[in-house]
């Protein structure tokens, strides 16, 4: 016969091994490393990053007359992910505008520089998708990458103004600090998403307005152009060439809304299943083709919808980045890879790249033609 304690033992050994059964397993861990933003204070709002080691800056010092006296205190607000823990979503309420700056190490660094614009309708920013998310995939090609936090309609502004604001300022302020952060000031443009790549069009050809509004030698980054050297236009919003809006004749070349020096572009976006975007991004698309700007590329995919949009299966089409139900519309950033290598914004900081030498090709050489002009006059007969 066994004894007690032998049969404690065996007992003990059995319940072991069901789950639960002897003891309660140790609860889980909350997460850690959830960013937060900052608190609201008696001075300008400090904007805190939103990914580890970012360096914040604010676009325009405390009394800018471009921030509201009487919002600039007020915290931003973060919208964070149901399902992922520590991942921001998107952010609201801004208002002290802001770059975040992310550099690659500097055996990769290539001194490119790519300002994420998110987009969200003007009514938020969706940073997370659309913004975050990048600046793993370009670390990967030592592309240096920062991520605006620019000011919304929701909250009382203009994107026409004051968001397009944010956008030129940041570009100047990350111009301004090429050789602190070891970039090429003639490799500084910016990708903007939905919402953020209306901001990018319209940046693209505005930059030269903008400068001489913002030439006061006592503005510390005055004499620095906004100048994107190129952009990104992912599923836009409407360009400053939308039929709504004070577009250029296509015939007109000397318009101003189309500068000579207006940066390469590429866009993208699906086709019929996100017409009105599509429509947006071949109408930019043929105003730089009208003027025969050199290095614009457009995908536009024949399977896809809008970020948000409802899908068949009930489940709704995501951006940035992702998959996309394993359509091609979800490899689109390789084929940005390609644009941008081929420009020549991957070599090694300080090398011309291909896409200054096209564009100094271009302004050497007389506008072209309109289309359905005809051919120029003959010459007269010289005697």
């Amino acid at each position: 016969m066994l004894s007690p304690a032998v049969v404690r033992s065996g007992l003990c050994a059995l319940l072991a091994l069901v789950p639960g059964a002897a003891q309660q397993r140790p609860a889980l861990p909350a997460p850690m490393g959830v960013p937060a933003p900052g608190p609201a204070g008696d001075g300008p709002y400090a904007p805190q990053p939103i990914l580890p080691g970012g360096v914040v800056i604010p676009l325009f010092p405390a009394g800018s007359s471009y921030l509201k006296a009487d919002k600039v205190r007020e915290a931003e607000v973060y919208n964070m992910s149901q399902t992922v823990p520590g991942r921001i979503g998107s952010i609201v309420n801004i208002h002290n505008p802001s770059i975040e700056w992310h550099p690659v190490d500097r055996s990769l660094n290539t001194g490119s520089v790519i300002i994420l614009v998110a987009g969200g309708g003007h009514n938020t920013l969706n940073v997370g998708s659309e913004s975050a998310d990048f600046v793993p995939f370009f670390y990967n090609y030592g592309i240096n990458t920062v991520i605006l936090r620019n000011r919304l309609r929701r909250d009382g502004y203009d994107p026409r103004v004051d968001a397009v604001n944010d956008m030129l300022q940041a570009v100047r302020v990350v111009r301004a600090y090429a050789r602190e952060w070891n970039v090429d000031r003639n490799r500084i443009g910016v990708m903007g998403f939905s919402a953020g790549a209306e901001l990018t069009s319209s940046a693209a050809v505005l930059y030269d307005e903008f400068d001489k509004k913002n030439s006061d030698p006592a503005d510390p980054y005055a004499g620095i152009t906004s100048r994107p050297d190129f952009t990104g236009i992912i599923y836009p919003g409407p360009s400053p060439f939308t039929r709504s809006r004070t577009a250029p004749n296509a015939h007109a070349l000397q318009h101003p809304m189309v500068p000579r020096n207006v940066p390469p572009a590429f866009l993208m976006c699906a086709s019929s299943g996100d017409r009105i975007h599509a429509l947006w991004a071949v109408e930019y698309y043929m105003a730089m083709l009208a003027v025969g700007a050199p290095n614009i590329e457009m995908h536009i995919y024949g399977n896809g919808r809008h970020p948000g949009d409802p899908l068949a299966d009930g489940s709704r089409m995501t951006g940035g980045l992702t998959d996309r139900t394993g359509t091609p519309f979800g490899t689109w950033q390789h084929r940005f890879i390609d644009w941008f290598r081929d420009l020549g914004f991957l070599q090694k900081p300080g090398v011309e790249t291909k896409a200054a030498k096209d564009l100094a090709l271009y302004l050497s050489q007389p506008l072209p033609r309109p289309f359905g002009a005809g051919a120029p006059a003959p010459a007269a007969p010289k005697n």
